[in-house]
């Protein structure tokens, strides 16, 4: 059970005063997958407002770190789908996909604004290991180059937010369900999830489980843990 929580599930209200006013706002919780992304809106209340998948990217490689860069330094060769490509190329390539998430971001945090029926004020992002600062050096870098493009669609999704006035929430994933719990005041936070999934009905996965988690407990964030890296 949930303390201070509604009958029909909702935590406690959290809104934000503006210019001497109280503004209802909400807050996005991101999972990413691949060059895609699970995006959770959930109201102050705890009303899931929006559940959406958006493309970063169409039509070009999704993993061009792990897949062109690793090639462009003969790692991987023996797989089936390899081909011959070189640094250069592949350093070419990941600007290519990054201008395309920058863009695929964008457009789809534009429309998820459009379509959310109160201001987003914050974003909720899985946090990103530092990573050397070129392309060619992550490309180079073997444990840099495994997770660099996860980190690209997540960094893409952290500055459009911010272009946008949003505050980014970098979370832990192995603290976010515990956190969520916390602001919700619940011993069981994957019943309220459960609950809150049957609300908008399927799909509700363990990605959307986790994006929702990440949304509630940046709703409820010190400014001071928001925005940073």
């Amino acid at each position: 059970m949930c303390a201070g929580i509604s009958d029909r599930g909702a935590p406690p209200k959290v809104e934000e005063v503006v210019t001497g006013r109280t503004q209802r706002t909400a807050t996005v919780g991101v999972a990413e997958h691949g060059n895609s992304a699970l995006l959770v809106t959930v109201a102050p209340d705890g009303e899931l407002l929006d559940r959406r998948r958006i493309d970063l990217t169409s039509g070009l490689p999704t993993h061009p770190y792990h897949h062109e860069g690793a090639w462009a330094v003969g790692r991987y060769l023996n797989s089936p789908w390899a081909r011959p490509i070189s640094l250069v190329e592949a350093v070419a390539l990941v600007e290519r996909v990054h201008q395309a998430a920058a863009r695929g971001a964008r457009e789809g945090l534009e429309a998820l604004a459009a379509a959310v029926p109160v201001p987003i004020a914050s974003i909720a992002v899985r946090a990103c290991p530092t990573l050397p600062p070129t392309i060619e050096e992550r490309i180079t870098d073997n444990r840099a180059q495994v997770v660099a493009d996860s980190v690209m669609y997540r960094e893409a999704l952290a500055v459009e937010a911010k272009a946008r006035g949003w505050l980014v929430y970098w979370y832990d994933r192995e603290r976010v369900f515990p956190d969520a719990a916390a602001v919700l005041g619940c011993e069981d936070v994957n019943a309220f999830l459960n609950t809150m999934g049957r609300s908008i009905g399927a799909p509700w996965q363990a990605k959307h489980k986790l994006a929702a988690a990440a949304a509630l407990a940046a709703a409820l964030a010190p400014r001071a843990v928001a925005n940073r890296r």
